[in-house]
């Protein structure tokens, strides 16, 4: 899957799904989980232990048209290793031209993260697919549309600290796609949760 494919995927869905765990194991099993519910953006979050030995296990089992992605990458050595393993998107808490560098060198997409306008830009600039606003609890929607005003050209997708019950206000403030997390694993089964959300996206879309 091309960087373009993997973009599309994610702005068509309005969301990345972010799995942690406390192994590779019980990661696996949420990746699994979350794709079957509907979400077709799954990132493995490297904070998770042996967490590129889940992304190589997944790797081998991605569904048509969904996208596996590594997590928390901070540097280029380990984006060059998730890539390896098998993510085609690397997302970032930070600010990292290494990880974009090594994403366009091996055709995978990033979502980098900025937590000022001044980094979004720069991210962009530098060839980040989209600019990850973290920690989105720093900000509000209302917060990002101003942004959005000046800089309508950003292609934002805010994470960290959203529930999915909030994910529509920030599509309705110009956002691409949210980063959820807990609030999607949660549970033994996310179909319920991962269907409202979906709705309550494309009704945000209009």
């Amino acid at each position: 899957m091309s960087p373009h494919e993997v973009v599309r995927a994610i702005t068509d869905s309005g969301i990345v799904a972010i799995v942690r765990a406390d192994g590779a194991k019980p990661a696996v099993e949420l990746a699994r989980r979350l794709w079957s519910a509907g979400t077709p953006v799954v990132e493995i979050a490297l904070t998770t232990p042996n967490g590129i030995d889940a992304i190589a296990e997944l790797a081998a089992e991605v569904p048509d048209g969904c996208v596996l992605g590594a997590g928390t990458v901070l540097d280029a050595a380990t984006a060059r290793m998730a890539i390896l393993a098998g993510a085609r998107l690397l997302v970032t808490p930070t600010l990292d031209e290494g990880v974009i560098s090594t994403a366009q060198r091996y055709g995978a997409a990033t979502v980098i993260g900025t937590a000022t306008p001044t980094e979004m830009v720069r991210a962009q600039t530098l060839g980040a697919d989209l600019v990850k606003v973290f920690p989105a609890s720093q900000w509000t929607p209302k917060t990002l549309a101003d942004v959005l005003q000046a800089l309508p050209q950003l292609r934002c997708v805010p994470t960290g600290g959203i529930a999915p019950e909030q994910a529509a206000d920030w599509i309705r403030a110009g956002a691409v796609a949210v980063g959820l997390g807990s609030g999607l694993t949660k549970g033994d089964d996310p179909s319920a949760t991962v269907a409202q959300l979906l709705e309550s996206l494309r009704s945000a879309r209009g």
